[in-house]
């Protein structure tokens, strides 16, 4: 048995320890003691209190009387004293010391009767250091806060990564990693939401639950209104309501989001995930990669801890975010990758040939979707540095302006980052009659099959007729910004995965 597993207690374990627990709560009330109070009467916190006195020497009185609370993390019972260490939500840790002397008998005894690990309790006493030095606070009184009905996990070992997502509570219980990664991500979004303000970007919001899906190429999650008697989508792009947004006069916009893509899961992949997109009137692609790469170096900057765009991984690896980016052509990468000179005009039969040959294998071919495919093939793993790939094909980007130079691709870059995907950017097509040529094209891929095919929009495609002015946009997936910031997989970035 691995020490993982050996954290986990049996089923059996749990039952009987539950019993126990049980049995004292109803021993609480029947003596009138309180297992679920409603308040109790904090004054500070653990994390206030340890900041407070960093240095204390040893067998020190304060003289200050606190009143905190915290889980029973250990505990130890002798005979006139007892001794416990108290963790915040933070994971700091303070020692509730329990003599006879300042409690009483009967407290005392109470305490010992009543109190298990996991509990949280409330205390309040005078701040004092141990004859070892140890930050305690001596109780004068002390309460239940909320009785725990279950044990911990074995606090020595790890949680199974089953656990550790499944029960997050756990998680966040019992490792600084997953209390880190919280941190990590709520100084990520408000460092990209600074970065925004001082480019002067307005946030918006749009609806979750939209008639048409749009502004990606992937399946949707459907369901229905008994209000409205109609089919609805969770959407799984906010694009196409922001560009109206533009239509409106709104020149910067951005969205930080919840999306949904009835999809595969995997390390890198989740059927519900947080989105960022923004798009800025009179950019382009260069401009909003511009900005891309300063909202992650941002970012990371936050997200190290001292301001260095150097971050580090769970695994202690360092990964520097620093730098100018390189940006690279998808057709000239793939070209010096495969040995194979392929450009816009490359046939579909030399494509498929080549595919073939490689094992690649994609369903209901295009030469844009060979191209992207081969392109994965050949080179994205070997790219581990921040890169931007620069010049898609037209037919997989369908809401993306022609390149103003270069025949048979359009303006559009992904940023991949450890050889995944981490944000995509346009020269966003603003002509209404070639969107809606682009539309018709889709609806001519759904009908052959293609269940990430784009529906027609004639809401979107009557706003564009009112005029949207040239716009550089991009999306960013936030879970996999933060898979970038801290060297984990997509279950560990996000607070309360889907799991079946």
């Amino acid at each position: 048995m691995s020490d993982a597993q050996q954290a986990e207690l049996t089923a059996e374990e749990v039952s009987e320890q539950k019993q126990v627990r049980l049995e004292k709560r109803d021993r609480m009330i029947e003596l009138g003691l309180v297992p679920y109070p409603l308040s109790v009467p904090v004054t500070t916190s653990i994390d206030a209190v340890v900041a407070k006195y960093p240095d204390l020497e040893p067998d020190t009185k304060t003289g200050q009387t606190v009143g905190i609370s915290g889980r029973v993390m250990h505990i130890r019972n002798t005979g006139k004293l007892a001794f416990a260490a108290l963790q915040s939500g933070t994971g700091v840790k303070i020692q509730a010391m329990l003599s006879l002397a300042e409690v009483g008998e009967e407290a005392l005894a109470q305490w010992k009767e009543f109190v298990d690990l996991g509990d949280q309790v409330f205390v309040a006493g005078e701040v004092i250091s141990s004859r070892r030095g140890e930050l305690s606070v001596m109780a004068t009184e002390w309460r239940m806060t909320s009785k725990s009905l279950r044990p911990l996990p074995t606090l020595h070992t790890e949680l199974s990564e089953e656990t550790r997502v499944r029960q997050r509570y756990l998680d966040l219980i019992t490792r600084e990693g997953a209390r880190q990664m919280v941190q990590t991500r709520a100084a990520t979004n408000a460092s990209l939401r600074a970065t925004f303000a001082e480019h002067g970007f307005t946030e918006v919001e749009t609806p979750m639950l939209q008639t048409l899906h749009g502004g990606a190429a992937a399946r949707p999650f459907s369901t229905h209104s008994n209000a409205f008697d109609t089919e609805l989508f969770l959407r799984i792009a906010p694009e196409l309501y922001l560009k109206r947004a533009l239509v409106g006069g709104l020149e910067r916009v951005f969205e930080i989001n919840r999306n949904f893509r009835n999809e595969g899961a995997d390390s890198t992949h989740s059927p519900e995930f947080a989105m960022l997109e923004a798009y800025q009137a009179h950019g382009d692609y260069n401009s909003i990669a511009d900005l891309t790469q300063e909202l992650v170096q941002n970012a990371a900057k936050a997200a190290s801890g001292d301001g260095s765009m150097v971050v580090t991984w769970a695994d202690g690896t360092k990964f520097d975010l620093g730098g100018e980016w390189p940006r690279i052509s998808m057709y000239e990468s793939l070209s010096e990758k495969s040995g194979v000179t392929i450009t816009p005009e490359t046939s579909l039969d030399e494509l498929a040939a080549l595919a073939a040959r490689e094992g690649v294998e994609v369903k209901l071919p295009t030469h844009g979707k060979l191209v992207e495919e081969l392109w994965e093939h050949f080179v994205k793993g070997e790219l581990e540095r921040p890169t931007f790939v620069m010049d898609f094909p037209v037919d997989t980007s369908p809401l993306t302006a022609m390149h103003r130079s270069k025949p048979g691709v359009v303006e559009k870059w992904d940023l991949y980052v450890r050889g995944f995907e981490l944000a995509t950017g346009y020269s966003e097509l603003i002509d209404p009659v070639d969107q809606r040529a682009r539309f018709v094209e889709q609806a001519r891929e759904a009908a052959r099959g293609d269940d990430e095919a784009m529906q027609l929009d004639e809401e979107f495609l009557t706003a564009m007729e009112f005029g949207m002015p040239p716009t550089g946009g991009m999306g960013m997936g936030l879970d996999r910004l933060l898979m970038a910031l801290t060297g984990l997989g997509i279950r560990e970035t996000v607070l309360f995965p889907l799991v079946k």
